[in-house]
């Protein structure tokens, strides 16, 4: 089974962050321009939350908040829960699946981030490692 750092190496989107001051809109252009659900929000280097669709939708638009108008730090998920670049993705899934996390940063043992995992990388990797598994075993079986 792969680790957390294996997949983030094959990734080829750049890691996203905003600042905590940035807009609300500008993080959502961040996120749409690369095709991502999150961004990572970074004081300097320093991890201090995470933005997500989820956090948009909840907790502007249901509030009637204007995204120019409003900060990404009053509306970030600022208690974020992060996992380590050694951990396994089936290790990530189960975090992932119990939490109810879409994405999961991954920062290494000195707090500086790697990069952020989603639950679409976390599946595609389950998804080839199974494929993988079937075809050794329809090797073995027909060999």
């Amino acid at each position: 089974m792969k680790t957390l750092r294996q997949i983030l190496a094959a990734k080829s989107v750049p890691l996203v962050a905003v600042a905590p001051d940035d807009a609300v809109f500008y993080a959502l252009q961040c996120m749409a321009d690369q095709n991502v659900g999150a961004v990572l929000v970074l004081d300097r280097e320093h991890l201090v939350g995470i933005f997500s669709e989820r956090d948009y939708a909840r907790k502007v638009i249901l509030h009637g908040k204007a995204s120019k108008d409003t900060r990404v730090s009053e509306i970030m998920t600022d208690k974020v829960l992060y996992i380590t670049p050694d951990r396994t993705v089936d290790e990530c899934m189960a975090i992932m699946t119990e939490k109810h996390f879409r994405h999961l940063p991954v920062l290494d043992d000195e707090q500086k981030v790697l990069g952020i995992v989603s639950i679409g990388d976390v599946v595609k990797e389950t998804i080839c490692e199974q494929q993988f598994i079937i075809q050794q075993m329809e090797k073995y079986i027909t060999g």
